[in-house]
């Protein structure tokens, strides 16, 4: 009779936090370790593009980078999004969710089952698909990803351990700023263990991670693609806007690195001093051509020029927005996450606190 996998929850304590890296990196690990992996996120909350097909994007996302079967995949129960929340609250929609939650134990074979949670420790608590629900629901021990805005982090760990009890094997803390990496590791860190929160791991705050390739600005910001159109996979880590004299400009070009910068599409001071620096991609605004000096040679530089239909400060807005809910989807940043995981997080702890062996062992 096949054996049933154990569960593991990944959640955090604020959106945007670096779960689906951390499941990634932490599901390539446990691969190389010959284990059986699933995956699963009962809560979506990015529908695939087209909008008509009900499959998470995270979950196709993970089924192909993971080689994973379709034994392998948990369903995703609903989406969160506008309509299915107002259903619920309008008392439309009384399905128990985690009813249909439990045919996740149904479940056979496999070693672990990698679910990933839902943004916060709250969201989903309309449905019943809260954290701590789908946690008991599926008797899963949880890791919590959390990111370093400042050393009050401790204040949300503290609650979550109030919440989640013995079920919180550990935490990872991410996206730690250089000047905090000695302080978290040598103050937070134990401080946490005193509570009965261990620290599996410390991730150092990453430009790479952050950034957005030119590709998905397009999306975002609805623009034309001038020229280059075979350089969108470009990454962006910056944001710059050249809106004062050329010489000021300059200053902060030659600051900034792998930049995004958005200026009028009759600054072509402007657009030549960017061309010449570290610039994955301009964005013009204003409803004005480039000239055709500026197109030559941003070809010449292989530098996509995006025209877009809206004022600087929307543009600057959406790719701010960009910037702050970035996904995992570019091959370098997954290459990145991998030895991310690999150097700054320990799996033998977690397998451990799971109780699960290595099948094969690494040389």
């Amino acid at each position: 009779m096949p054996k049933s996998p154990k569960y593991l929850l990944v959640g955090s304590t604020e959106a945007y936090s670096g779960k689906s890296a951390m499941i990634l990196g932490v599901a390539y690990q446990l691969k190389e370790r010959g284990l059986d992996i699933a995956y699963g996120k009962p809560l979506g909350t990015c529908l695939s593009e087209s909008g008509t097909d009900a499959l998470d994007e995270d979950v196709r996302f993970f089924s192909q980078v993971l080689n994973l079967s379709e034994n392998r995949l948990q369903p995703t129960l609903l989406s969160l999004d506008e309509q299915t929340v107002q259903s619920r609250i309008q008392g439309l929609d009384h399905t128990n969710y985690r009813q249909i939650l439990t045919q996740y134990l149904q479940m056979q074979g496999g070693d672990l089952v990698l679910l990933e949670g839902p943004g916060t420790l709250q969201e989903g608590s309309l449905f019943d698909l809260s954290l701590l629900q789908v946690a008991e629901t599926v008797d899963a021990s949880v890791l919590l990803v959390a990111r370093c805005h400042s050393l009050l982090l401790v204040d949300g760990l503290l609650a979550a351990k109030q919440q989640l009890g013995d079920r919180l094997i550990g935490v990872l803390i991410n996206d730690i700023p250089k000047e905090q990496l000695e302080t978290v590791d040598k103050v937070v860190r134990p401080f946490l263990a005193q509570h009965e929160i261990p620290v599996l791991g410390l991730f150092p705050r990453s430009d790479l991670l952050r950034s957005v390739s030119v590709r998905e600005l397009v999306n975002q910001l609805n623009a034309e693609v001038l020229c280059r159109g075979d350089r969108l996979d470009l990454m962006v880590e910056s944001l710059t806007i050249g809106a004062m004299n050329v010489s000021s400009a300059l200053k902060y070009f030659q600051k900034a690195r792998n930049m995004a910068v958005v200026t009028g599409g009759d600054r072509t001071d402007i657009q030549l001093a960017a061309l010449e620096t570290s610039t994955q991609c301009l964005i013009l605004t204003g409803h004005l051509p480039p000239s055709r000096t500026i197109i030559s040679r941003a070809d010449d530089l292989e530098i996509p020029i995006l025209s877009v239909d809206l004022d600087t400060l929307t543009t600057v807005e959406i790719i701010d927005r960009a910037f702050g809910q970035v996904r995992l989807h570019e091959p370098i940043k997954m290459q990145y996450v991998q030895q991310m995981v690999a150097e700054h997080f320990d799996i033998n702890q977690l397998m451990a606190k799971l109780n699960l062996e290595p099948a094969v062992t690494l040389q």
